[in-house]
């Protein structure tokens, strides 16, 4: 055997022919085809196919080592170096493995991951090192057991966390084990890359050489990861680009980072482990990560199967001969050692994790135990270890033989023991709360499955139809999971057990959730920026391993610190500006010379000139501190301190002449009157050194005031405070920004969680419980809003408008989208059209951060029910006044008659009120009705007293100044003058804007299907206001009317006598109602199709609410 052949191959013997490679490809082909049937055959038995595939590979290799027909077809695998294999198939294993780790998660438990790696990474290299020299067969060198060592510390990220997950493992111990296989891995590549960059003995490297080595590659390849994770979502994120190419472009750019980081020197595993790591769902456009997942997960399946097939084949192609009985031997003692070290790693981290977690006890940590599974990492980097060895290795293909096993090993029978253990200790059974809550939403699932089939009963073609069969196949039966109990949860259970706290808590992670898709859908609907979202998603994350915390506002902007040091640094350079006071003009017949004087100082030349004596004095100061140059120019740099010194003297002489005390108010005239004072006594100190050149104690302070002329370039930070006032400025209006985008979406999704709240609970109690938490966060948030635009109403407003474009555009591309679908416009028209919108919505990048507000006279349209006619405004702006108020001050009080309506044009005011009445007598309603006192809040835009105006009663709440406040105030006796002079279209208008914000407000889940705007309804008629006096009856027709709700007084039912107090929703099963005040209003809303109303999820239950009403535009 030709020796110079044989070093290309790691083994199998050379090729004594014409080499021929045609076969190859088909050969693969065939490969991922075989695999891909025994994955559709062998489902669930993952390990088991990628054991046939290997035994498959290691026959066709012992058929290759003997038959040169299958030879010639495997030998371009041969033939191909270890590291191009690597490169082949790594740099998309790693990436995807990085991709599926939760970034705001490590960075709440990187000391956990680190602390994790080290004992794993140093355990396994001292005892599996230790195990390979003393129990090896074929007695490998001390170098080449460690290596083997540092590649089976590498844990598998997938297969160790699919079956943590099938055990229902938590979030944080997936990225824990994510977090360790991804660092060692890392570690392990550069270590490798630096024996391959340098093939020589380990002990030739310098220990400089190895230190600069190892910071380029951790340093430089993790630079490299981090700017191309914010390069490539600027690509990704193009509006007009298409799906597919994204997907393809990203999966071009994991490899092409990987090759040009490597070809630069340094590790592309570490470059591409940081970038899969600053990735997530943001980062892409809607269903792209969704797409990009499910194509990197096809591409590693068909390199599993590809990885262990082609190793299976070089070890086929070694000699047969190194196996023996005590191979197998040696292999279950690798097995045992590789399970214990685990072990220990576990045990010596408990106790962190038990402290940090209060969900981890010893029965979860005998479970992640065995998750050590070793897998294609481990035998990627098998083959290297020959290549390194200190000596010559007879069967290097055994270092493959051992890493493929164990892998083996480890994913069929830890990923058992997992499971087992899991099921015996108790892990898998559904603790109660949780049962609670998957009954819960089987319940609301299986509640909106009889409505639909309730709905599809009313159809005509469908009166044939065998209902009782429909409904016995469509009905759920409670679920349950491998290794779990069956459970079904008895109203006596849910009385008994658990406590209120304990469902709290349940339901805390589920509001966590909700708020994480919430804040993720705003992000893709265009409502929320990416910067909000992710800082947002990061404190819910952040905030969630603490028990019994649900995220407010304050907790947001803990986590951001916003604007905390840009303010202070904005404050410090406010104070550290130079102003520039102008004394007043001297009086004339002043002496001339005065008046001569008094021009230069205040012109702009004067202080130019000192700046720029400054600066040249820059190089005399350089030469002073060399002392080498300042031996040789003694006499010019005195001559030149002795220039800059008459300057300076002149410069502040001229300024005291004509600002006197003055002077000494501005803190840089001190600085320069001190710069003076130091400048005069180092020119004595120089003259008597002259005099007195043995005085030793006079060098020493002459030289040290010489160091300090260092200080008369400070003089020249006055010029650069403007600039770093304005850019600190600009930093400040996007800190605001990004502050008021990420209140909003906080607002928005505290709105979303609570239209699922019966969903995550159905206990009333614990159900009240989590509405008045999420209400005291909506309304410290709402709160905040207002602070903020009190702040800066420019940047606010600018913001506002930026957000009413976006969503305007939003749905002008969500009409497309139907427009399209439906066949109404083409595919040509419509990419058009779509393109145009883009393009607008791709402009705002570039949107002014700050829009000065309108001016006071233009709030008045923005009172709805004047529907921006002229005739209405010019009536009520004849008899509005512009109202101030300071912080503190009260605009009305509760229990006060109404003096008229306020429209709040800027700051911000609390509403403070008991429980709202409704028009309803203390005494006929229910005990059970009554509310503590809470606090809401109004900004620019809302109206104040609208309600109490209309039925003349007294004011239900106390306004407070949280802020200086400006309003437009109508009296009540000017708006029932125009009420006169427009009736009775605008009370109508004014009581139809009241009834559609109560009915929002307090039935918004109920009506989030409807389209409740006000022009709209006053145009269209779909919905409308019913006035009922005492006695008064009023029928109602299920058919055409879809919702009646009470806003105001309350009603009976005619037949039950079953009183409906407001605000509430008339059950359906009401055919006529009665009012039972003096005064009842009744929201209607139309059905749309009368055959079809599809909203008998109400039931015959009475929704109804308790909240004080905000009278909004």
């Amino acid at each position: 055997m030709n020796s110079s052949n044989r070093s290309d191959l790691l083994c199998g013997r050379s090729a004594d022919y014409l080499a021929r490679k045609e076969y190859f490809p088909m050969f693969v082909c065939s490969i991922i085809t075989v695999g891909g049937i025994l994955r559709i055959f062998l489902r669930n038995s993952e390990v088991i196919v990628l054991t046939i595939l290997s035994l498959a590979g290691f026959v066709i290799g012992q058929l290759a080592y003997h038959l040169v027909e299958v030879h010639q077809v495997v030998y371009p695998l041969l033939k191909t170096p270890s590291f191009s294999l690597l490169c082949y198939f790594l740099p998309i294993i790693i990436f995807m493995a990085a991709l599926e780790v939760d970034l705001y998660i490590l960075k709440n438990i990187i000391w956990q991951v680190l602390l994790t790696t080290l004992i794993s990474f140093v355990t396994s290299f001292i005892l599996i090192g230790y195990v390979v020299m003393n129990f090896n067969p074929e007695a490998w060198d001390p170098q080449s057991c460690l290596l083997f060592s540092i590649v089976l510390a590498i844990t598998d990220p997938f297969y160790s966390v699919n079956a943590l997950k099938i055990v229902g493992g938590s979030k944080m111990y997936s990225d824990i084990i994510r977090g360790e296989s991804l660092i060692v891995c890392g570690v392990t590549a550069i270590f490798f890359g630096m024996f391959r960059s340098r093939p020589m003995h380990v002990t030739l490297f310098s220990e400089i050489h190895v230190l600069m080595e190892i910071l380029k590659d951790i340093c430089g390849s993790t630079l490299c990861g981090y700017l191309c994770s914010r390069l490539i979502p600027s690509m990704l994120s193009e509006l007009h680009s298409k799906m597919r190419s994204n997907v393809i472009l990203c999966v071009s750019m994991v490899y092409l980072i990987f090759y040009l980081v490597e070809f630069c020197g340094m590790s592309g595993i570490v470059a591409l482990i940081a970038l899969g790591l600053n990735l997530d769902s943001l980062s892409f456009k809607p269903r792209m990560e969704f797409l990009l997942t499910k194509f990197l997960t096809m591409l590693s399946s068909v390199y599993q199967n590809l990885i262990y097939t082609f190793f299976g084949i070089v070890i086929g192609c070694g000699e047969i001969k190194y196996f023996s009985f005590y191979t197998v031997v040696f292999v279950v003692i690798l097995f045992t050692s590789v399970n214990f070290v685990r072990m220990l790693t576990i045990v010596l981290v408990s106790p962190i994790l038990m402290r940090w977690s209060y969900e981890y006890n010893w029965r979860w940590g005998f479970v992640i135990a065995w998750s050590g599974i070793k897998g294609i990492f481990s035998i990627l980097m098998a083959p290297d270890i020959h290549r390194f060895a200190g000596q010559r290795v007879l069967a290097p293909h055994m270092f493959i033989f051992y890493a493929q096993v164990i892998s083996l090993l480890t994913m069929g029978i830890n990923s058992y023991l997992m499971s087992e253990s899991a099921r015996l200790l108790g892990l898998c059974n559904i603790t109660l709360p949780r049962q609670m809550a998957i009954q819960n939403v089987i319940q609301h699932i299986q509640k909106i499955i009889q409505n639909t089939i309730t709905l599809f009963k009313t159809e005509k073609n469908l009166a044939n139809v065998n209902w009782d069969f429909v409904e016995d196949k469509t009905r759920i039966r409670y679920m349950t999971w491998p290794g779990t109990k069956q459970f079904c949860v008895s109203p006596r259970e849910v009385e008994t057990s658990p406590t209120d706290a304990v469902l709290i808590e349940e339901a805390r992670l589920h509001v966590a959730m909700i708020q994480t898709s919430s804040f993720e859908k705003q992000c893709n609907d265009g409502i929320l920026r990416k910067a909000a979202a992710r800082i947002l998603i990061g404190a819910v994350k952040s905030y969630c391993p603490s028990r019994g915390k649900f995220l407010s506002i304050y907790d947001v902007s803990t986590y951001v610190r916003a604007r905390s040091w840009l303010m202070k640094f904005k404050n410090v350079l406010t104070y550290l500006g130079y102003h520039k006071e102008r004394i007043p003009f001297p009086p004339p017949g002043s002496h001339k010379l005065m008046m001569f004087v008094y021009h230069i100082v205040f012109s702009e030349e004067f202080e130019y000139v000192g700046h720029i004596v400054t600066l040249i004095y820059v190089y005399p100061l350089i030469i002073h501190l060399w002392p080498m140059a300042r031996e040789l120019n003694v006499s010019t740099l005195i001559t030149l301190n002795y220039y800059f010194m008459f300057v300076c003297i002149l410069q502040s002489s001229l300024k005291i002449i004509i600002m006197k005390r003055r002077y000494f108010e501005q803190h840089w005239n001190i600085l320069e009157f001190l710069i003076v004072i130091i400048g005069i006594i180092d020119v004595f100190c120089i003259y008597f050194v002259r005099l007195r050149p043995d005085n030793l104690l006079l060098i020493q302070v002459t030289v040290m005031l010489g160091y300090l002329r260092v200080i008369r370039f400070l003089h020249i930070f006055k010029i650069l405070i403007p600039v770093l006032r304005k850019v600190v400025e600009v930093m400040v209006k996007k800190r605001l920004c990004m502050m008021f985008h990420i209140t909003k979406g906080y607002i928005k999704s505290q709105e979303d969680t609570k239209l699922l709240l019966r969903q995550i609970s159905a206990c009333d109690s614990v159900y009240q419980k989590l509405q008045d938490i999420l209400e005291t966060n909506k309304r410290d948030a709402v709160r905040e809003l207002g602070l903020m635009e009190h702040e800066d109403r420019d940047v606010v407003i600018a913001v506002k408008t930026e957000q009413a474009i976006r969503n305007v555009i939003a749905k002008a591309l969500k009409n497309l989208n139907f427009l399209w679908s439906r066949g109404i416009i083409d595919k040509h028209e419509g990419s058009e059209v779509n393109e145009v919108l883009l393009t607008k919505i791709k402009a705002l990048n570039n949107f002014p951060m700050a829009i000065p507000p309108p001016t006071a006279d233009k709030y008045l349209p923005n009172i709805v029910w004047l529907e921006n006619k002229y005739v209405l405004i010019d009536f009520f702006k004849e008899r509005t006044r512009l109202a101030f108020f300071d912080y503190g001050d009260v605009i009305c009080r509760e229990g006060d008659r109404a003096q008229g309506i306020y429209l709040i044009v800027s700051g911000m005011a609390s509403l403070r009120s008991s429980s709202p009445t409704f028009g309803i007598d203390s005494i006929l309603k229910p005990r059970g009705d009554s509310k503590a006192p809470f606090t809401e809040y109004c900004t620019s835009g809302d109206v104040l007293g609208e309600l109490s105006c209309l039925v003349k009663r007294e004011i239900q709440y106390t306004a407070i100044c949280e802020t200086v406040l400006q309003a437009f105030f109508i009296s009540v006796e000017d708006l029932y003058e125009g009420l006169d002079a427009f009736w009775p279209s605008l009370e109508y208008k004014i009581w139809l804007k009241l009834a559609l914000s109560i009915a929002c407000q307090y039935f918004k889940a109920s009506l989030e299907d409807e389209n409740l705007k006000f022009q709209s309804c006053v145009m269209d008629n779909h919905a409308y206001v019913e006035t009922l006096s005492r006695y008064v009856e009023l029928p109602i027709n299920n058919a055409t009317m879809k919702f009646v709700i009470v806003v105001y007084g309350n009603v009976i039912n005619t037949k039950t006598e079953e009183p409906y107090f407001a605000p509430c929703i008339i059950p359906k099963t009401c055919d006529q109602v009665q009012g039972a005040s003096d005064l009842s209003k009744l929201l209607i809303i139309q059905a749309s199709d009368p055959d079809k109303d599809d909203n008998t999820n109400l039931g015959a239950s009475v929704d109804t609410g308790l909240r004080m009403t905000r009278e909004r535009k």
